[in-house]
């Protein structure tokens, strides 16, 4: 046996079959020095007669990753990962590629040009590309529907979604799996196997069944995609590129995939999905540094409610063991019961089957009484919004709970600073505020008082990672980040309402700009009865001369709270039906502009987004200079991931690079004309717009 290494390539030979080994850890993303040195070890191999067949792997656990997208914005390089895969394709000898960690994009595309892969059980297949915008440009659009059909393809392509080693060889994409202490054993056998049968044809999909199938399941696409208010030019032009698969020889195929490829590279679409990927990563890095985080496995949780189970559901799902806490024996059995209805509806929608279901459920234990939390890590409190309550049930954690546990709250708007001061360990004491339902929105506000332990924050950071979450440093303050600023932009749609627009207006403007459910329409999906007790509660420190709307009050005084009453702003005749405008709202509307002296006056959708968001991006600007937001970056992370900003866009603070923050100032400067306490511009707005910067300066590493 042979042994050779470049830095990226490991090359071992084992009687005639060149193993070549992908070493770029921790996932061998393939830059350019690793496709340079890869391809020249291919074209070394090819001349070399001691080499009858090659099998390609990764280093280090994991096959690839795929591109190194922080290579996009820089000029190109050769060899592309598609010459690489070309060059596999091309190969006299046999190339089986051998799989386990992750093959995704690019090095997904890099298997697809071998003659056979082989792979682990575990193992993650997909191609992601167009969730940042692009869509595969190694080839992958042409080989993947080649090889298991287009039909099949359409999904992993055009949603990105991955597969399992299993999934994977039912589809076709593997030849075998193999168990993954044995998987380069596997890999040589098929090498040899196919030196031997001199059995190098390809299986190829595109037989007239298989094409008819794939051009129908095309067609319904591309309806879709036309029915919604914005698509991605990435899934456009992949439809264009998996019916060139079925249409075209693979090189006049590869070469259109290519074209495709560039046109995605330059779309804005691209550019600020990449930005929200980049900002999530920078997101979750802990502000405790290298700290370690405390061990956590076993969790409580209290409170059963809405909020309470979803937490529960998201850390069973994650492997932990979790105590739920309730009041009452009634509370308890609705709470559990709640947990129950949302894995039984995996369970019938066929996202889990039912052992799954049992084995989580058995991890799940439920008292009255705190003393069931004895051993817990950590507990997360979410119980009513209401700091009485919650500095009582800290006073239980306290005197239940071992040392070293964590104690966190779910609060959404109260002074965390003030619960860590009611016990006698403030330094275990943090803000954990999840989104409902907490099981399925990915954001997770880690709310940082002034007395909490490094190690706390790590461990927050940790368990985010460990639930999917994407976790975001936030300061205390009313509301923290995303509710502080959620409160002066929907603040702007109440002005814009009373000015004369009306909420179908609002809801529809917003929509067309990508939002998924405009202000109103969130607000009857979520309960208008929640942002009445918060106004409420804030009532008494309002100051008097700051504008106050009152329509959503009055909805509320009506008991028209949204869709759990069957009506709020909209009309729910029927439970689920997406809601229809409401003329008696209107009617309501116009007495209360009456009672105001305010005359109705048109707005453009136009104008009705450059307030919106003139509003959001100055508090959001307020926000990082009060250093409740350490970057503006980690605030379109938040945004994104918790509060409907169309990701497409990065974020609204790249939104406002993209405007221009001297056209944002100059709307805000305006707009004070009208109301100069609630449009007052933030100080690093008019400093930045002043510089000519922009607020993607100040994400960069100080």
């Amino acid at each position: 046996m042979a042994t050779t290494a470049t830095d990226r390539i490991q090359a071992t030979q084992q009687d005639g079959v060149l193993l070549l080994g992908l070493n770029h850890p921790p996932l061998n993303t393939l830059d350019h020095p690793l496709r340079q040195q890869l391809h020249e070890a291919l074209q070394a191999a090819a001349q070399d007669t001691s080499v009858l067949a090659i099998v390609l792997h990764g280093a280090q656990g994991n096959f690839s990753a795929g591109a190194d997208i922080r290579e996009f914005d820089q000029p190109r390089q050769a060899p592309w990962a598609g010459d690489v895969a070309s060059l596999i394709a091309a190969s006299s000898k046999p190339i089986v590629a051998a799989l386990q960690g992750v093959a995704l994009g690019g090095g997904l595309e890099l298997a697809l040009a071998a003659h056979a892969r082989v792979g682990a059980a575990g193992a993650r297949l997909g191609l992601p590309e167009v969730k940042i915008g692009l869509l595969p440009g190694g080839g992958g659009t042409q080989r993947l529907p080649r090889l298991i059909g287009a039909a099949a393809a359409l999904p992993l392509i055009l949603e990105g979604r991955s597969v399992d080693g299993n999934v994977a060889l039912a589809l076709g994409l593997l030849d075998e799996v193999c168990d993954e202490a044995e998987l380069l054993d596997c890999a040589v056998r098929k090498a040899r196997a196919l030196c031997r049968g001199n059995a190098m044809v390809r299986r190829d999909a595109s037989a007239a069944n298989d094409q008819q199938a794939g051009l129908a399941a095309l067609a319904a696409q591309r309806e879709r995609l036309a029915a919604k208010p914005h698509s991605l030019p990435a899934q456009r032009l992949l439809l264009d590129c998996l019916q060139a698969a079925l249409e075209l020889p693979l090189a006049e195929g590869l070469k259109l995939e290519r074209e495709a490829f560039l046109q995605c590279v330059a779309s804005p679409e691209h550019k600020g999905l990449a930005h929200a990927f980049f900002a999530e990563r920078q997101a979750g890095k802990s502000p405790a540094g290298a700290v370690r985080p405390r061990p956590v496995q076993q969790a409580g949780v209290i409170g059963g409610g809405t909020m309470g189970a979803g937490i529960a559901v998201a850390m069973l799902d994650a492997g932990l063991d979790v105590v739920l806490i309730e009041r009452d024996a009634a509370s308890l059995q609705a709470g559990q019961e709640r947990i129950d209805s949302v894995y039984q509806r995996q369970v019938s929608s066929g996202r889990l089957d039912a052992a799954t279901r049992e084995r989580r459920l058995s991890r799940l234990s439920a008292a009255t009484d705190y003393a069931a939390l004895a051993s817990v890590d950590l507990v997360v409190e979410a119980v009513f919004e209401d700091m009485d309550v919650k500095t009582q049930v800290f006073a239980e954690l306290d005197r239940a709970c071992k040392p070293g546990a964590i104690l966190a709250t779910n609060t959404s708007y109260l002074d965390i600073n003030q619960i860590a001061r009611s016990v006698s360990r403030p330094q275990d004491v943090i803000g954990l505020h999840f989104f409902s339902p907490a099981n399925i929105m990915k954001l997770l506000e880690i709310v940082v008082p002034e007395q909490v332990a490094d190690d706390v924050v790590a461990t927050g950071f940790a368990l985010a990672r460990r639930l999917g979450k994407v976790p975001v440093r936030a300061g205390v303050c009313d509301g923290f980040i995303g509710n502080r600023i959620l409160y002066v932009y929907r603040e702007a749609a109440n002005h814009m309402m009373e000015d004369g627009a009306s909420p179908y207006q609002i809801d529809q403007a917003l929509e067309r700009f990508g939002y998924a459910m405009g202000p109103f329409r969130t607000a009857d999906l979520t309960g208008g009865d929640i942002g009445w007790a918060t106004r409420k509660r804030k009532a008494a420190t309002r100051p008097p001369e700051t504008r106050y709307v009152r329509v959503a009050d009055r909805l509320c005084e009506r008991g028209w709270f949204g869709q759990k009453t069957g009506r709020g702003y909209y009309l729910y005749p029927e439970r689920g039906q997406r809601g229809r405008p409401d003329a008696e709202v209107l009617a309501l509307i116009d007495q209360e502009r009456a009672a105001r002296g305010i005359e109705a006056r048109p707005f453009s959708d136009e104008d009705i987004v450059r307030r919106y968001m003139a509003a959001l991006v100055n508090e959001a600007a307020k926000v990082v200079d009060d250093g409740i937001a350490l970057r503006p970056a980690d605030i379109d992370a938040a945004l994104v991931n918790g509060y409907g900003f169309p990701r497409w866009r990065g974020g609204p603070m790249k939104y406002a690079d993209d405007v221009g923050l001297a056209a944002v100032l100059a709307d805000i400067e305006s707009y004070a004309e009208e109301d100069a306490a609630f449009w007052a511009p933030s100080e690093l707005l008019r400093r930045l717009a002043r510089e000519g910067a922009t607020f993607g300066k100040l994400n960069q590493p100080k």
